[in-house]
């Protein structure tokens, strides 16, 4: 390097000496005065602070640890379902004075005791040790059970969640036809009828009158009088044919497992 630069050099170095120096000082002097304003604690008084703050339990922790929130969600989990409600009659407070009686026999069937008074029958409950119930009120006498009432009722609603399980899954099938449905579609919609029927739906049969083919409706009944007929094995008539508007509907429900046996019992005898 020449003897300018050099010196150029020195000077540089010289001025950043003094600005690193300078910088220096006033962090020194700025550092005493921030600390003077803050509280002096000692090493010891901030954990004990925090260790206070703590213990110290908040709000929130208070009502979370034995408030009303917590004893109502206690009493929401303990709370046990209501017993199902079941007014059947029984025992004495049956208010007939005379009844057809049964007995409960477990794993066969009931066994018919006749007709007599209440007290022989309260008397025939009590000696086999059971209940006396009202299985129905309607008939002309009523008929009354000697049975736990408790297998009673259990049977009650075991029955009846099995209806309301059947009539949940249970889907209307609609089946169109026509007051001029030839011997072949007829057929069809016979199986298509018996098959959904096997499977536990219902069937809707639907007919349709366009114009001046209303006149024809006593056909058109006539056909669904005979496919009605011809269900009879598989289906139940729910409702019979009827015309709303320009639309005759007629609708079959399944038979119960019960009656299609009888039914096919019956055409095994014939």
């Amino acid at each position: 390097l020449g003897l300018e630069e050099q010196r150029g050099c020195c000077v540089m170095n010289q001025l950043r000496n003094v600005l690193v120096a300078s910088l220096a000082a006033s962090a020194a002097a700025y550092a005493p005065s921030a600390l003077a304003g803050m509280p002096a604690t000692s090493g010891t008084a901030r954990p004990a602070a925090a260790a206070a703050a703590a213990a110290q339990p908040s709000p929130s922790r208070a009502v979370r640890a034995g408030g009303p929130v917590c004893q109502m969600r206690r009493g929401r989990q303990m709370r046990k379902p209501p017993a199902p409600k079941d007014n059947t009659p029984i025992n004495e407070a049956i208010a007939f004075d005379e009844m057809r009686v049964l007995v409960d026999v477990p794993g066969g069937s009931d066994e018919m005791l006749g007709v007599m008074p209440k007290a022989d029958a309260l008397a025939a409950a009590e000696e086999r040790q059971l209940d006396l119930v009202l299985i129905a009120d309607k008939s002309e006498p009523v008929i009354c059970k000697i049975v736990s009432y408790d297998k009673f009722r259990f049977n009650k609603e075991k029955k009846k969640k099995e209806q309301a399980k059947a009539v949940k899954g249970q889907e209307l099938k609609e089946l169109k036809m026509s007051y001029k449905i030839g011997a072949h579609d007829f057929d069809v919609r016979l199986r298509s009828a018996q098959r959904f029927l096997k499977q536990g739906n219902k069937v809707k049969f639907s007919m349709l009158f366009r114009g001046r083919e209303i006149v024809h409706s006593a056909v058109g009944k006539e056909i669904m009088e005979r496919m009605a007929t011809a269900l009879d094995d598989h289906g139940v008539l729910d409702s019979s044919p009827r015309v709303f508007g320009r639309q005759m509907i007629m609708t079959v429900g399944p038979k119960t497992k019960e009656a299609m046996a009888a039914a096919a019992a019956k055409k095994e005898n014939s």
